[in-house]
Order: structure tokens, then sequence, then C-alpha cells
């Protein structure tokens, strides 16, 4: 399964996720491809926007380790380079999963998430 995901800004937010570590690839005039380090999963970036839709839409990725994604998403300065709200630190969820808090430059909410 791919979700689509709308864009504001397309070009902002193919370097929002390049800085996030996923690989993008323009594959049509309006859609590229963003892919996880697996090699396996990830969703299709449009670019299209729709406010109530974006600022309503939250993914989750289960991450290896969320202490290293969690240095990593602080290293890249999210809210000076895109223009996001601050991530929120991981914080360990009442359904059992350690959860860090990151938005997109659309307003997508994004739960990067590990078991522990």
């Amino acid at each position: 399964m791919r979700p689509f995901i709308p864009a504001r800004d397309f070009g902002l937010s193919q370097d929002f996720y390049r800085a996030l570590g996923f690989e993008v690839a323009v594959v049509a005039p309006r859609i590229a491809t963003v892919t996880a380090s697996d090699g396996k999963t990830g969703f299709l970036l449009q670019d299209f926007y729709q406010k109530d839709l974006a600022e309503n839409l939250m993914m989750q990725i289960i991450v290896p380790s969320i202490d290293v994604w969690w240095a990593h998403i602080q290293s890249q300065s999210l809210p000076e380079h895109f223009g996001v709200k601050e991530p929120k630190p991981p914080v360990v969820e009442p359904w059992g999963l350690r959860v860090a808090y990151v938005w997109d430059p659309s307003g997508i909410l994004w739960h990067v998430a590990a078991r522990n």
C-alpha cells in the first residue's frame, strides 16, 4: 500500500523528506516516490494541497531505533530550514510504542515510532 501525501510546496516537501533520510525521485510532473531506507516502504508525494486534508492526516513509520531517529531529526533543525512546527521528543504512549512527533511542511503529522 502506498498512500498519496499532499504537498503545499512540492519542492520544499521533497527537500524535507530527503533531510529526514528518505530517497525521493520525481516520477511524473506532479508525483514523486518517497522511499524509506529499507527500500520497501514509502509513499507517493503529490503536487496537490488541500489544507483540511493535510492538517488532518497522520502517518506512522516504525523504526528500529527511535533514539537514532530522534538524534537525526534534531540535527536537521527542521523548523529553521523548513518552517515546520517544533518536533516533539519521544514518549512512551499508552499503546506501548515510543513515539516522536514531526510535522512536515504541509502540516502532516508523522508518528516516528519504535517498539521497545
